[in-house]
């Protein structure tokens, strides 16, 4: 499982011209990957890693504040561009399994305590944000 996590004073994300999730305060833009191996364990890990990372302002976690997350799945983490000029999406996991894992991560952020926002598994969607600092990190599990 990959994750860019972003530190934004807001976000939010637009499915055919409909805000389906947004975060009107401080807090954190998590894209998704989900690769072939992932589990619902790895999903709860990274999720907690998320909650409690001190990269807010006064090196403070989501955890802390209560900030909000805003988590979008996002396939194209796991682009492999070494040949060619074509990525290839092969080291993705498809719909059917990166779904529920998407879904696990976002439940196990929730279970935490996190107000969490989401995109739309799959669908075509329009990400604006603004990114405070910036920062902007990558994890992986």
């Amino acid at each position: 499982m990959r994750a860019v996590v972003q530190r934004v004073t807001r976000a939010s994300v637009v499915v055919e011209g409909e805000v389906v999730g947004a975060i009107e305060e401080p807090g954190l833009l998590v894209l998704l990957g989900v690769t072939h191996d992932d589990t619902v364990e790895k999903a709860a890990a990274l999720a907690a890693k998320i909650w409690t990372l001190r990269i807010l302002r006064d090196e403070r976690s989501c955890s802390d504040e209560g900030a909000p997350i805003l988590a979008i799945s996002q396939f194209t983490l796991y682009a492999d561009t070494r040949k060619g000029r074509r990525p290839s999406w092969s080291a993705a996991a498809p719909g059917p399994v990166a779904e529920p894992l998407y879904d696990a991560f976002c439940a196990a952020l929730e279970d935490l305590g996190a107000k969490v926002a989401r995109g739309k598994f799959g669908a075509q969607m329009e990400v604006s944000l603004i990114n405070d600092g910036p920062v902007t990190l990558t994890l992986e599990t």
